[in-house]
């Protein structure tokens, strides 16, 4: 299973697909009137803060714990009758060269073939008996292995997540048949163009670099990946200090902390100082593949963003929220928040349109995913150059704090279940090397005004050189030249 941007499971993709946010559109003429409305607003506002104040102390606390060979616990205990643990790990197919590509996933592939202890049909009859459920994806930064299962069996679940990261069998006959499974899991991805355009983009944006891959790895690496080349990539990523045994649910910090100790403690100590992050630079430019044949144009077009723990991540989840997404499906209209969305929805633009913000740890990507009819691909894009100079010149106060309300409200509401907290927490290790609580987030969402949007969207947005990938009929998608003007307005 691959992490793609449609559908990466962590926070800031649930963030970055949010609906539109506001604007303003009711222009009140009489005093009296306005100043009633403000007093409404303020007080709606202060109440929904109120609210969401006694939401962020309810929260349990975040336990973290280290231990010796640097493998970090961390835990949240709601209480709950079930529970979500995994493994998450700080490696992905960023670390890989051209020759390996695609072995991080190989090696996700290879986890639930049996191991020393269990045969393949052993693991799946225990998984089953407990009634739990055993997952992994691999994105370009991070590998996770976890299980969501009963409370009760939270020490069975460690156990089996230890087994199948250390004495994972990986024989050859398995190794064949996985090669057959991966290869048929690449000629589906294949149909799903969403997921082609963004290898695209990235192989645009970060050519020539490790970002540049796909996670899969290309077809040729697939057909000549062996049992040495996954025991050398366990042996030089997976160890203590990369790795996050994280739980969320009914479970209880100082059992897991005994758990990580029994299972991990000696057999993922850092023998050797792991490989460090390849540098990955962003390059304006473009990659077309046209075809006549196909009903839609699909298209992304983005301009480097920042990484994780940088302090513009945050204005630029809000400028994502303001550009928003709508699909054919929406009703709205002239009604919808988003201008973007008018305009889509008005001019019947396109089917769908979703902004995105991919984060790395010291890179990322800010932009819109278009799905359009041949004949409004150019007017498409034109609005949507439109709509980034506006959020770098002309944002309002009241669309921002639209788009702010609703970046805090699916923040709140993607943290609905163990598994969404355990997947938040392991993600925010990595990240981070902390768990950011709900009210620090708040508190610095808060913070972003009008201004801080335009002078955060012009220092990334403006006159910036966009990265560009388009597939199908794509003749009236303007020379890149032309969208490269259309990042900047003349002044006068």
């Amino acid at each position: 299973m691959r992490d793609d941007v449609s559908h990466q499971n962590n926070m800031a993709a649930s963030l970055q697909r949010l609906g539109a946010a506001g604007k303003h559109i009711v222009k009140r003429n009489l005093y009296k009137t306005a100043t009633f409305t403000r007093h409404n607003v303020a007080t709606k506002r202060s109440g929904s803060t109120q609210a969401a104040s006694h939401v962020v102390l309810n929260v349990p606390e975040t336990k973290v714990t280290s231990l010796e060979n640097g493998l970090r616990v961390a835990s949240e205990n709601s209480g709950l009758p079930t529970c979500t643990v995994g493994l998450w790990i700080d490696a992905g197919s960023r670390y890989e060269n051209a020759r390996n590509n695609g072995t991080a996933h190989f090696l996700e592939h290879m986890a639930f073939k049996g191991t020393r202890k269990r045969s393949q049909l052993d693991l799946e009859l225990e998984i089953e008996n407990m009634g739990a459920h055993l997952n992994a994806y691999t994105s370009r930064e991070q590998t996770v292995y976890y299980a969501k299962a009963f409370s009760k069996d939270l020490p069975r679940a460690v156990e089996i997540l230890a087994d199948i990261i250390q004495n994972s069998m990986l024989g050859e006959a398995e190794i064949e048949r996985e090669r057959g499974v991966i290869l048929r899991e690449m000629q589906e991805v294949e149909t799903n163009l969403q997921e082609v355009v963004f290898d695209y983009l990235h192989a645009t944006a970060y050519q020539e670099t490790a970002l540049g891959r796909t996670i899969l790895g290309p077809t040729e690496n697939i057909k000549t990946i062996n049992r040495g080349d996954l025991v050398e990539y366990i042996t030089s990523h997976y160890k203590g200090p990369r790795i996050v045994l994280s739980a969320a649910g009914g479970v209880s910090h100082n059992e897991l902390i005994d758990l990580a100790k029994f299972h991990f403690g000696k057999l993922l100590a850092a023998e050797r100082e792991a490989p460090p992050l390849p540098l990955c630079k962003f390059t304006g430019s473009e990659i077309r593949v046209r075809d006549d044949k196909m009903p839609l144009a699909h298209i992304a077009v983005a301009v480097e963003a920042v990484g994780w723990s940088h302090p513009d991540t945050i204005p630029l989840m809000v400028a994502n929220t303001l550009i928003g997404n709508w699909d054919r499906s929406f009703g709205g209209g002239v009604n919808l928040s988003s201008k973007l969305a008018q305009q889509a929805c008005l001019g019947n633009l396109c089917h769908s349109f979703q902004s995105f913000n991919t984060c790395y740890t010291d890179t990322g990507l800010w932009g819109l995913y278009m799905v359009c009819e041949p004949g409004t691909v150019e007017e498409m894009m034109h609005y949507t150059q439109q709509e980034w100079m506006f959020l770098c010149t002309a944002v309002s106060e009241t669309e921002v704090d639209r788009a702010k309300n609703l970046l805090k409200t699916n923040m709140l509401l993607h943290l609905d279940g163990s598994t969404p907290i355990c997947e938040d927490i392991g993600r925010q290790m990595l990240c981070y090397n902390r768990r950011i609580p709900l009210h620090e987030l708040e508190a610095r969402i808060d913070a972003i005004s009008a201004d801080t949007i335009k002078d955060v969207c012009t220092k990334y947005i403006y006159n910036k050189a966009p990265a560009i990938a388009a597939v199908g009929p794509i003749e009236q998608l303007p020379d890149y030249n032309r969208i490269r003007s259309g990042m900047y307005w003349l002044r006068t």
